[in-house]
């Protein structure tokens, strides 16, 4: 295996000052940790989508300003991004080549061989990410065993990296039949291709030793689509911090919920493309565990898009495939599932009068109307501006004024067009109510179904909500879905970021086996994760990582004849076949309803996840209140078609144990908390606003 060292990896420890840094598609929030007096400091900056790195600098700045602090007292930045997450949705990554062994041209064409949609006739195949104009092939195949076959020769070699340059491509990817199996082998290649033809090369079996030759191709291929662009923003990033004199050492958060140092983060960019809804849910399992909660249902409503992931027993679900942009991602990922419109999507009317809520979203630029940026479409933020429940003067912190006389004329208008009857101020009304109920039908139905796969109630879960519009929209959600209990963090506006700022180390490897259970299996099983675990051990060196360490161990498998396996996580790596099967036998009798003791069951992938621990954030409320009042005032709120009176509370000045009862809205710099009518609100000693359902 082969691993990079960072020249500026240093270990996270609880003695510097920790910066942790989400960059969306609205707003780039910062979270600072300051050990030397506990305190923890939040900022928000819009986002400069044309170049994220221009906002990562303005709002560290200012951030370091807010704080007190200078560049030097700056121990590491720890940054979540959506780069290439972006660059794989809107299809703008690097141009890339493909190379796979002779014969297998098309495996990016044929793919799985199914429809996106089985009944819809219009339905059109993804488009590959690499045109069959653009993938090569090569004399090199490796045996079911791991023997190579098929090795190509210098003079092949230089031939394939000829037709890569003369392909103009920014990079590429490697793909050998059964490459799995011998994954120093396929990486050799890879390296040999890389220095004759002057680009890097992405190989599958280094990067994702696991059978499935399409998936892991998409593996190499994404790895490769997004790095030329991450290498650039990572390395512009790091020359405009040492022009601010921050030269502090950068952690890029992943999808697995951990993170990597900037060199593993260059090589492996793949790993990082759900890095910030990632680091949300990680933070929403600490501070549920630090609440003395064990079962959430995490609720992510930002600029773009709402994002919902579920943590039962203290512990987040993790996916071992997921979908971005249409194509399977089969690495490990936080399961996190997307369920619906951000702050920023837009109210529009289709061509039948019906009124609809996003895809679409007004982004940083223009921004909803009410941002006076030059946006001409009603968003949700508009409708909560036009219901009353956003103040327009105090948008993060009276730092940007917000005009609710445009949002609701964009509102009106819109309305209109539905047919709506009345004065302007009336039709806005109705139609913001209508948009955010329509969001929120669609959201529980996702809520619904994600639930229900897993065989769940949401009844029994407590609904967490961060993002910037999370905490605003949470008691609509929870009233439709029929929770009870809601917990809002402190920072919730700017909790991806606390999230990143306290995310391990943590890399996942694995290997495939394809063996009955019984007989030899229990001994390669062993065997397989004394190799991981030196693998793993070897990479938290080569990341800076301290001396707390943890490998979770799990396996794949199936009963025989099944399709696909289920994921079993296991206590350790010393278990003999009965107790893997009864493992097995148990969870899938949870997830499925039966079990069949007497089939035979087949050992597929061992998995193995190391993980350096970084110390945690001090558990302390952000802000200490400086008012003996929370209570500032009071305003109009619209709710089931009336104007109500609602108390406005200011959440800086909340003190533990306080208790209020809806309608309420309470205010802070980052979000704005809606408390409807039939709920009451507390607060807990680590500064947690619980709201709960009046019986």
């Amino acid at each position: 295996m082969n691993s990079t060292r960072d020249p500026l990896a240093a270990p996270v420890s609880s003695a510097g000052v920790r910066i942790g840094i989400d960059v969306g598609g609205t707003f780039t929030d910062f979270v600072l940790s300051d050990p030397r007096d506990g305190r923890l400091v939040f900022y928000k900056e819009p986002s400069t989508p044309d170049d994220p790195s221009r906002a990562f600098i303005v709002g560290l700045k200012a951030l370091l300003d807010q704080a007190g602090l200078e560049p030097q007292d700056i121990s590491v930045l720890m940054h979540g991004t959506t780069i290439g997450l972006n660059a794989i949705i809107q299809r703008k990554g690097a141009r890339i080549g493909l190379v796979v062994t002779q014969g297998y041209r098309d495996v990016l064409e044929i793919a799985r061989s199914r429809m996106p949609s089985s009944f819809d006739l219009h339905a059109s195949k993804e488009v590959p990410l690499v045109p069959r104009s653009r993938v090569i092939e090569i004399a090199a195949r490796f045996s079911s065993k791991g023997q190579m076959t098929l090795e190509p020769s210098e003079a092949e070699i230089e031939q394939v990296a000829a037709q890569l340059s003369a392909l103009d491509v920014e990079a590429a990817a490697l793909v050998v039949i059964n490459g799995y199996t011998a994954p120093q082998a396929e990486e050799d290649i890879a390296a040999r291709l890389s220095l004759a033809a002057g680009v890097p090369v992405s190989s599958a079996a280094a990067i994702w030793p696991e059978i499935r030759e399409y998936e892991r191709t998409l593996v190499a291929c994404l790895n490769a689509y997004v790095q030329p662009l991450i290498k650039r923003y990572l390395e512009n990033l790091r020359e405009g911090l040492a022009t601010e004199g921050i030269t502090a050492p950068i952690v890029v958060t992943a999808s697995n919920g951990g993170s990597l140092n900037v060199a593993s983060a260059m090589e492996r960019p793949v790993e990082t493309i759900l890095s910030g809804p990632a680091s949300g849910v990680m933070a929403a399992v600490r501070l549920a565990q630090a609440a003395g909660l064990t079962d959430i249902i995490t609720f992510d409503m930002g600029g773009t898009s709402s994002d919902i992931a579920v943590a039962k027993a203290g512990s987040p679900a993790l996916a071992t495939q997921t979908y971005v942009g249409g194509l399977p991602l089969v690495l490990p990922v936080v399961d996190v599932s997307a369920i619906g419109a951000g702050g920023g999507s837009v109210i529009w009317v289709d061509p039948h009068g019906i009124i609809k809520v996003g895809p679409r979203s007004a982004g940083a630029k223009p921004g909803p109307v009410s941002y006076g940026l030059g946006g001409t479409e009603p968003t949700v933020t508009d409708c909560y501006v036009a219901l009353g429940y956003i103040n327009p003067a105090g948008f993060l912190g009276g730092r940007m004024s917000l005009d609710a006389e445009a949002a609701r004329a964009a509102l009106a208008e819109t309305g209109r067009r539905l047919g709506f009857d009345g004065s302007p101020s009336e039709i806005a009304s109705r139609t913001a109510e209508g948009a955010l109920a329509l969001a929120t039908t669609g959201m529980a139905s996702s809520i619904y179904k994600v639930l229900a796969q897993r065989g769940l109630d949401p009844r029994d879960f407590v609904l967490m909500p961060f993002g910037g519009a999370g905490p605003t929209h949470a008691s609509l959600l929870a009233e439709e879905i029929g929770l009870s209990h809601i917990v809002i963090p402190m920072a919730a506006g700017t909790f991806c970021a606390q999230g990143a700022a306290a995310a391990d180390l943590r890399r996942d490897f694995v290997r495939s086996l394809r063996l009955p259970l019984e007989g030899i299996a229990s001994l390669r099983l062993a065997e397989t994760f004394q190799s991981l675990t030196r693998d793993g051990m070897d990479w938290l060196d080569a990341e800076g990582a301290g001396q707390a360490r943890n490998f979770e161990h799990s396996a794949d498998m199936r009963y025989a004849g099944q399709a696909y396996e289920l994921r079993v996580s296991l206590p350790g790596a010393d278990l003999d076949a009965t107790r893997l099967a009864d493992a097995f036998h148990e969870e899938h009798e949870r997830i499925y309803g039966f079990r069949d003791a007497a089939a035979a069951i087949e050992l597929g992938t061992v998995r193995l996840a190391a993980i350096g621990i970084t110390p945690p954030l001090p558990e302390r409320p952000i802000a200490v209140p400086t008012s003996s009042t929370a209570v500032k005032g009071a305003r109009s709120i619209f709710h089931k078609g009336a104007w109500i009176e609602a108390s406005v509370l200011d959440r800086a000045a909340l003190r533990a144990d306080l208790r209020f009862s809806g309608p309420a809205v309470v205010e802070q710099e980052d979000t704005t908390v809606v408390v409807l009518p039939g709920w009451s609100g507390r607060v807990d000693a680590l500064g947690n606003l619980h709201l709960e359902k009046v019986r």
